[in-house]
């Protein structure tokens, strides 16, 4: 279980949020603490109140992947392979097992072609596929993705949804943009002016957000072809 107590950072302020194993969805209107609540999972930033517990450890104690909102910061090496390697390399892996988990980590996103690619050759698309395949790499218990889909045709962020809950991760943390991608998951955090507004299964929020912008396209177009053939 994720445990947020008493938390305060910066514009957000979280009095309790308990969040279980699965994948959960941040979401709401921008500037309302989706990517800073997700940097904070990841342990990229420390509470300024408060605390973050993950199954009793603070993230910077867990084997977190992190894949940013914007690719191009998320690549550090010159070379796809190296960039992968990177953090195993950090953990001293045998090079046969990094050279395992590589292949492994391109072929779970269907990317195997880019294993000799250099990364300022790669599209934004690419750049953030790459990004999701060194975070996976590692195993992570816990993978915190911050709108990796606005990078992403939609084929290919249909994809990486897809296969995301093949990934050995007990948690995935999430935001997004698309409120369909968001229905597929176990559960919404829903953050208006820095605060979680609502939190439960997306059959329990979406309903609360049905007169907003933050209901999914398909869900209504559902509900119309219900009432039209009713």
């Amino acid at each position: 279980m994720i445990i947020c107590t008493d938390l305060a950072f910066r514009t957000i302020t979280i009095d309790r949020l308990a969040i279980p194993p699965g994948h959960a969805c941040v979401i709401g209107p921008n500037g309302s603490g989706k990517s800073t609540l997700l940097s904070l999972f990841a342990g990229i930033e420390l509470p300024e109140k408060g605390a973050i517990n993950i199954d009793d450890e603070a993230p910077r104690r867990m084997d977190v992947g992190w894949v940013g909102e914007f690719p191009e910061d998320n690549l550090i090496f010159r070379t796809v392979h190296d960039e992968i390697a990177s953090a195993l390399r950090f953990r001293h892996l045998p090079p046969e097992m990094i050279e395992q988990r590589i292949e492994g980590a391109l072929h779970d996103i269907g990317r195997e072609d880019l294993i000799s690619a250099q990364c300022r050759e790669l599209s934004g698309g690419e750049k953030a596929l790459v990004a999701l395949a060194a975070a996976i790499a590692v195993r992570p218990g816990v993978l915190v993705l911050d709108e990796i889909d606005s990078h992403l045709d939609r084929e290919t962020a249909e994809q990486v949804q897809r296969i995301l809950p093949s990934f050995a991760c007990t948690y995935i943390l999430q935001s997004t943009q698309d409120m369909d991608t968001a229905s597929g998951a176990d559960y919404l955090i829903y953050m208006e002016h820095g605060t979680v507004r609502h939190f439960g299964t997306p059959e329990e929020i979406f309903p609360k957000l049905v007169d907003t912008p933050f209901y999914p396209t398909l869900w209504r177009f559902a509900g119309c072809n219900s009432f039209l053939m009713g």
